[in-house]
């Protein structure tokens, strides 16, 4: 089968390799499409923290069920589907309580044995297999993965109805994090970015405004005026120095920022104002499977666009084209989808 491999850093080559062998708790599926994530753009650049290269890039995923293991018993040869890409592992806290995003080990596609779904065959343990509404899109399914994502972050924030939110960076994240603030009933909802295409897709996708900071020393001051006062919620989707201070001074006093990004290295930020004015900063990692199950309803609806974030579709052929592009901003991606199997 072809597969797409990050070789190195900056570095994508699609390859044939064997089709991996099929455990008795595993399914077989036929790739559909793949997207391209932040994360995996980390990966690319040799700076994930534990997807390293060389390795079988990708992890969101949907396509066609085609082959079973002897063990499973729900999932059935035929069935569309997208899968929950990670798991916990090992007598862990996280494992325990159901939340395997708290694990202190966890498997993921591109770690051991695991390959990434950026192949034209992709297995998974039937545990991890979500089964797909006939009149969701192979796309569609693509999405329910980063929205996830999203949605838990959303469900940290604790987003009530009728909040003020804030929404820093307009990447897939970002944009897939705002429509689960408006599932959530979020009310006044701004996203900054420094690129004005990003802002476009954020307010085709429900923004009731939208900030370009880039050199705008004022941005801080500009962003409450939109809403008439200090923010409720700040969401950090943009992992940039001086961007937790930034959501300090946005938020009102108890308020409550969540850090959805990926740092890397330290971030200096203001304790006394952390601690007298009582704001909160929360960490988010990934999902559960509450938040999962949640992001395929709200895509299974209809009611709000969320595969408007994507902004291209691409033959895996392309793929290190795809990866240039979201990496580098260019031809305004947003998110790059990369089909497989697929007929025109």
């Amino acid at each position: 089968m072809k597969a797409v491999f990050v070789e190195a850093a900056e570095s994508i080559n699609v390859k044939e390799i064997d089709v991996p062998a099929l455990k008795a708790d595993e399914v077989l599926i036929k790739v559909a499409a793949a997207g391209i994530c932040g994360s995996d753009i980390h990966t690319y650049k040799g700076l994930h923290p534990f997807r390293k290269p060389p390795v079988v890039i990708g992890h969101e995923v949907a396509g066609e069920v085609v082959e079973i293991g002897s063990n499973v018993q729900h999932v059935q040869v035929g069935d569309r589907v997208t899968v929950e890409p990670q798991i916990g592992t090992g007598e862990t806290e996280g494992v325990m309580t159901g939340q395997p995003n708290l694990s202190d080990k966890r498997l993921a596609p591109g770690m051991g044995d695991w390959l990434g779904t950026m192949a034209e065959y992709f297995t998974s343990p039937e545990s991890q297999v979500i089964q797909l509404p006939d009149h969701v899109s192979y796309d569609q399914g693509v999405l329910v993965e980063p929205l996830a994502v999203g949605v838990h972050a959303a469900r940290k924030g604790d987003i009530q109805p009728g909040d003020r939110v804030v929404i820093l960076g307009a990447g897939p994240i970002g944009l897939l994090t705002l429509i689960a603030a408006k599932a959530k009933g979020a009310t006044d909802i701004v996203v900054t970015d420094v690129l004005d295409y990003s802002l476009d897709y954020a307010k085709k996708m429900g923004a009731t405004s939208t900030l370009n900071i880039r050199n705008n020393p004022d941005w801080i001051q500009e962003a409450k005026a939109k809403v008439g006062r200090s923010f409720d919620k700040v969401f950090i989707t943009a992992g940039v120095p001086g961007i937790i201070n930034d959501s300090l001074n946005l938020l009102k006093k108890g308020g409550r920022v969540v850090t959805v990004a990926m740092f890397h290295g330290q971030q200096d930020f203001d304790v006394e104002q952390l601690q007298q004015n009582e704001k909160e900063i929360v960490g988010c990692m990934t999902y559960n499977r509450p938040d999962t199950e949640e992001a395929l309803e709200i895509i299974a609806k209809g009611e709000l666009p969320v595969d408007a974030v994507i902004s291209h579709t691409l033959s895996y052929e392309e793929a290190n084209r795809g990866f240039e592009m979201v990496d580098k901003k260019q031809d305004e991606s947003v998110k790059v989808i990369v089909t497989f199997n697929q007929e025109g």
